[in-house]
């Protein structure tokens, strides 16, 4: 049974930042794409971040490029989220998704999903 269990999450004043941790178990980060997505209460979830678990090739949204950071350790069949310089609007429950042939920031095409981390930022 796959099991990818988010960590991390949390409150913070803008300017600040989290890293975020999504660990995978029944499941190995060697194929195909694993990313972050995020969704606000009344809005639709979004795809903020995601990599090639082969190339380790990365592609961001473009509200949060410069500012995230999505990297996978093999080792520890871990992918993290850092976010740096944290703003208001990126207030939302973050959820990692995995094992997607599609890739890119759509939520289709990603097979296993988190139950995700609250993450606050507040003014």
């Amino acid at each position: 049974q796959v099991q990818l269990v988010e960590s991390g999450g949390g409150s913070v004043q803008a300017g600040g930042s989290l890293r975020l941790s999504c660990a995978a178990s029944g499941y190995t980060y060697s194929s195909n794409c694993v990313g972050w997505f995020r969704q606000a209460p009344g809005n639709e979830r979004e795809g903020v971040a995601g990599i090639y678990t082969g190339s380790l090739g990365t592609y961001y949204a473009g509200s949060v490029k410069g500012r995230f950071t999505i990297s996978l350790d093999k080792a520890k069949n871990t992918v993290a989220l850092q976010m740096n310089s944290l703003k208001p609007e990126d207030t939302a429950m973050y959820y990692c998704a995995a094992d997607s042939t599609l890739c890119g920031l759509r939520a289709s095409g990603y097979k296993y999903w988190g139950q995700g981390t609250q993450v606050t930022v507040s003014s």
